[in-house]
């Protein structure tokens, strides 16, 4: 079967998803108003930038593997068209962020206080960047940049289909020279909206490994997803030409950018503890003392784990052993972005409120509880939601890909 049907039974599935999510939500919103609501706002914020960077990454890794001239990953490469494409609500869930900034509904940046900034020279410093006008600009205009990109290699991709790939891959030079361009702008604009929605949160912190980081939670997230959709969608039926070769690379892929991402997490943490400047080893100290399990059960959960398993070759071929490393994966750095995001604002909230920061149980804050799981279960059905409607509208396999052929053939 090469077009995708999406079944009444599928939709039901991520209705329920979602309204799992939107009833989590309007609970954390009226079960805690402490801090203008900071439980909801940072659970929100959590998920919109987890989900908005699988989308964000999948652009990435398409533009990455076309300028390379890859052919092994054309098989599967509308799933990462369909993931891309999620940028375009990505940009809408960022709406009441930005509105809720403009209207002072929540309090996740502290640069956003008049008052704090006015006695502080550091914000102060940093006042060029950390504003609200470069918040709202930088998200839209940044993110609209990027679903440009996203929706203009999807189109050529689909013009290849309807119309072949045209005298001397016409197509597919094209897409060649947006894929290429892409890449700079995504390395570059990345930078300023890693640390406006998630650096910021801690404003006197910064890191310059902290957007590769980032990005590589990001790139393993997606790889692991797409690990998980692949076997659900064989299992229908679906991609009978997808092999152990292909899942074998998407396993390697797992195995090297977890690597990575442990190497960032011991660099960023080595350099900083070893420069013990106050500002910089904040960061760690807060996360090591007041979430001592997440802080050691993530280089566990993301690095031993996958690392181990997928270490021996035949691992990265087995159905069973993929599906629970990519559920590991996915999970792990979901928590992960959980840790990065929830700390800041709530030490910084306790701190305007006067209050003594506690090592003690903070229900949303020290463990992810009930209701960011099932805020997450909402996110994740809406974006399961616009995939598979995505998927329904070209044919599964790129029929008039020049490299269609080497992907049927492909031997890791």
């Amino acid at each position: 079967m090469n077009q995708f049907e999406f079944t009444s039974r599928q939709k039901r599935t991520f209705f329920i998803m979602m309204g799992i999510g939107l009833v989590s939500m309007l609970l954390t919103y009226f079960m805690d108003d402490h801090y203008k609501h900071l439980r909801f706002w940072t659970n929100y914020l959590h998920n919109t930038v987890f989900f908005a960077g699988l989308a964000f990454i999948s652009t990435f890794i398409i533009a990455a593997f076309v300028t390379a001239w890859a052919g092994w990953y054309v098989l599967m490469k509308r799933i990462w068209e369909a993931f891309s494409l999620f940028l375009l609500p990505a940009i809408i869930l960022f709406i009441p962020l930005i509105v809720g900034l403009w209207l002072g509904w929540h309090q996740l940046y502290i640069w956003n206080d008049p008052d704090v900034v006015a006695h502080d020279e550091v914000l102060q410093g940093k006042a060029g960047l950390l504003n609200r006008g470069w918040y709202t600009f930088g998200t839209l205009l940044i993110m609209g940049l990027w679903y440009l990109f996203a929706k203009k290699m999807r189109d050529l991709s689909l013009e290849e289909e309807r119309n072949g790939a045209g005298p001397d891959f016409a197509y597919h030079r094209k897409l060649r020279v947006w894929a290429a361009a892409f890449l700079p702008i995504a390395g570059f604009l990345s930078v300023p909206l890693i640390t406006l929605w998630d650096m910021s949160l801690e404003p006197h912190w910064y890191s310059t490994l902290y957007f590769w980081y980032t990005g590589a939670s990001w790139f393993v997230s997606a790889m692991a997803v797409t690990v998980l959709l692949l076997f659900y969608l064989r299992s229908k039926g679906y991609f009978p030409h997808i092999t152990d070769e292909h899942i074998h690379d998407l396993g390697k892929y797992v195995f090297a950018f977890t690597i990575f991402w442990a190497y960032l997490w011991f660099d960023q943490f080595m350099l900083i503890w070893y420069a013990n400047v106050g500002e910089e080893t904040a960061y760690f100290k807060l996360r090591r003392d007041f979430y001592p399990v997440l802080f050691y059960a993530n280089i566990f959960v993301n690095f031993a784990l996958p690392f181990l398993i997928l270490m021996r070759n035949s691992t990265k071929r087995k159905v069973g052993t993929m599906v629970l490393v990519a559920i590991v994966v996915v999970l792990g750095h979901w928590v992960d972005f959980f840790l990065m995001i929830k700390p800041g604002p709530l030490m910084e909230a306790q701190h305007l409120a006067g209050e003594h920061a506690t090592a003690g149980f903070v229900p949303g804050f020290t463990l992810p509880g009930l209701l960011e799981l099932g805020t997450f279960t909402g996110f994740l059905g809406l974006f399961g939601y616009f995939v598979f409607k995505k998927l329904t509208e070209a044919p599964l396999e790129p029929a008039n890909d020049p490299y269609l052929e080497e992907s049927l053939h492909h031997h890791a």
